[in-house]
């Protein structure tokens, strides 16, 4: 049914071994950020290196590149070959298109740069992370120009997290997303109705009351915890998939402000539901993942706002927190929604709100624009950023931490990445309009009947793992690409009325 073609056929039998590499990478990777031991860091970086090497050497091997090659010319492949062929076929060009030289390079200078940034943000002091900051710039402009572009720079490295993604579509989307925002943000702040500040973000918690809390709510969602999953603790709560039958999820517990760990744990529910309804016939294929890392986003930011946030959800989920949190009780379930919802003009990107969260992504995907088509210097990005917070915002930070410091990305040399948090909220939206329209989402929340949700979700995107890039994938779902519309309306809806 899902590989028929023999050339195919072949293919995905010599990708199991990279498969199992990446399976054994992903556990690693699992077990650094919660149970290894401290003094286990190197080791664990060494054997993790070793083993990316490994999969990168087997991935290039003549013999597979001209399979894949091979697979490429061939007609009457079906849409799970072509998408194999597709995907394969990318990574291959990704990773041909990088000299050693430069990989070794910037492997070198990030892992510095991450750790010059990490002293730089708790002593305030840009000036130890500044240096590094304009070697990546550096660094990023040679790799965008060996990856190759047609219209500006900054698209070589946007397709690397989103395929396809441009800079005209990230133009098209931000700036007149900028502007509705602005305009609704001074609204929502004039009206009042939302407060900017709520009495339980101070109340303390015992890590035991919101362990309970999560489990009961992941119950509801329908997490298969100990069947196919589980959940544990980091310091940045993040979801896994090791295998399609085998995917984690942490979350955090700082004893205060308990929606920061419970909407925590619904974001990651969304990205493991994702891969939890992968199509089972696409174990251990290229395709065998998600979409790309906007499509993500858009799983996670759905259950996390759409649902997580709505009246219906925490009406439904009150009884569950008044049980375990003793300081709930004072307060009704209308209250408590408007806890969930607070709105205010915030520094920091991941304590943001549902109206200026995107505002902080405009900001950021602004900057990075310029420094990648070589307009501004790291030098110059503290003034700039600060004058950008103020513009979008309406708050300045008074410190380096606060602003330009605040976010680990570009130490990693992840730049590009940020984008793809602001689809993420798109397409969640472009999700409740379509489910709500075939399904009565409010309807279903209030009654706690998510199963036909989910089965919405499998059916209509998650089965499909990579077989589609994510703008045909989207075309299929919405008859259309990012929309900004359906997010616009969404925010108006709710908090402007």
């Amino acid at each position: 049914m899902y590989f028929q073609n023999e050339v195919v056929k072949e293919i995905i039998e010599r990708y199991r071994q990279i498969w199992s590499i990446g399976h054994a990478l992903s556990l690693m990777g699992w077990d650094s950020e919660t149970y290894m031991p401290k003094a286990g860091v190197e080791e664990r970086a060494i054997a993790r290196a070793e083993l990316s090497l490994l999969a990168q050497q087997l991935i290039l091997k003549p013999e597979f590149v001209q399979l894949v090659d091979k697979a490429s010319g061939l007609e009457g492949l079906n849409d799970y070959e072509k998408g194999v062929v597709r995907v394969l076929q990318r990574e291959i060009r990704i990773m041909k298109a990088i000299p050693p030289r430069l990989l070794a390079e910037l492997e070198k200078t990030t892992q510095e740069a991450m750790h010059a940034w990490r002293m730089a943000k708790e002593a305030n002091d840009y000036e130890k992370f500044k240096p590094y900051l304009d070697k990546i710039i550096k660094l990023t402009r040679e790799k965008a120009d060996y990856l190759g572009w047609k219209e500006h720079p900054y698209d070589a490295l946007l397709d690397l997290y989103e395929e396809g993604l441009t800079t005209r579509d990230v133009d098209g989307i931000l700036e007149p997303l900028a502007k509705e925002l602005k305009a609704l943000l001074s609204s929502v702040v004039h009206e009042g109705r939302f407060p900017q500040k709520h009495p339980l973000e101070d109340e303390r918690y015992e890590r035991e009351w919101m362990e309970r809390v999560n489990l009961e709510v992941l119950k509801i969602v329908g997490f298969p915890i100990g069947e196919r999953s589980r959940l544990d603790v980091s310091a940045h709560p993040f979801t896994i998939s090791i295998g399609l039958d085998d995917v984690r999820i942490t979350t955090r517990y700082e004893g205060f402000d308990f929606k920061r760990s419970l909407l925590s744990t619904i974001h990651e529910f969304g990205h493991a539901l994702y891969e939890l309804q992968i199509d089972p016939g696409l174990k251990y294929t290229p395709l065998a993942e998600g979409a790309s890392l906007g499509v993500h986003e858009g799983q996670s930011r759905f259950w996390e706002n759409v649902i997580g946030r709505s009246r219906e959800f925490v009406e439904l989920i009150y009884p569950i927190l008044r049980k375990n949190l003793p300081s709930v009780g004072r307060f009704t379930p209308e209250e408590v929604y408007l806890y969930f919802n607070t709105v205010r003009p915030s520094l920091i990107r991941t304590e943001a709100d549902e109206v200026t969260y995107n505002l902080h992504i405009v900001l950021r995907a602004r900057l990075e624009k310029l420094m990648i088509e070589g307009s501004v210097k790291a030098g110059d990005l503290p003034e700039l950023w600060n004058s950008l917070m103020e513009e979008l915002v309406g708050v300045k930070p008074k410190t380096y931490s606060e602003g330009v410091l605040q976010d680990i990305h570009w130490s990693m040399g992840s730049i590009g990445y940020f984008p793809t948090y602001t689809l993420g909220n798109i397409i969640a939206a472009q999700l409740r309009y379509h489910i709500e329209r075939k399904l009565k989402l409010s309807e279903k929340i209030s009654r706690g009947e998510f199963e036909s949700i989910r089965e919405w979700l499998k059916n209509m995107i998650h089965r499909y793992g990579r077989t589609y890039p994510p703008k045909e994938l989207l075309r299929m779902v919405f008859g259309e690409e990012y929309s900004v519309e359906p997010l616009v309306k969404y925010l108006k809806e709710k908090y402007v009325g």
